[in-house]
């Protein structure tokens, strides 16, 4: 499954993490930086997105509704780019894990 990097996220996640997640995105690339959260929802939910974020709103979300789409809650504040990069290729493990498992919905990497 492909992320979906939410607007508070830097739009050079995509190319720095292609290696271990092909297909990813931004919100930005899809004219969706303006959108609700229900908005995007939907979009990251008919395209067969993660989406990845460090806004509670989407975890909240997951927990009312479930899944698709699934969540990766960042909560590592106003990190560089460098440092978001880092959690999420030490949590590349977790992140495969939620995406296989139909029982998991958000996941929160620290």
């Amino acid at each position: 499954m492909k992320l979906l990097f939410d607007q508070n996220l830097s739009r050079k996640l995509v190319n720095r993490l292609t290696d271990l997640f092909p297909g990813s995105s931004h919100v930005q690339f899809h004219e969706l930086a303006e959108r609700t959260d229900t908005e995007i929802w939907e979009f990251a939910k008919a395209n067969d997105f993660c989406i990845v974020t460090q806004d509670a709103d989407f975890a909240e979300r997951s927990r009312l509704y479930g899944s698709p789409p699934k969540v990766v809650w960042l909560r590592c504040g106003n990190a560089p780019t460098d440092q978001v990069e880092a959690l999420i290729r030490s949590g590349e493990e977790a992140i495969q894990e939620l995406l296989k498992n139909p029982d998991f919905h958000c996941l929160e990497l620290h």
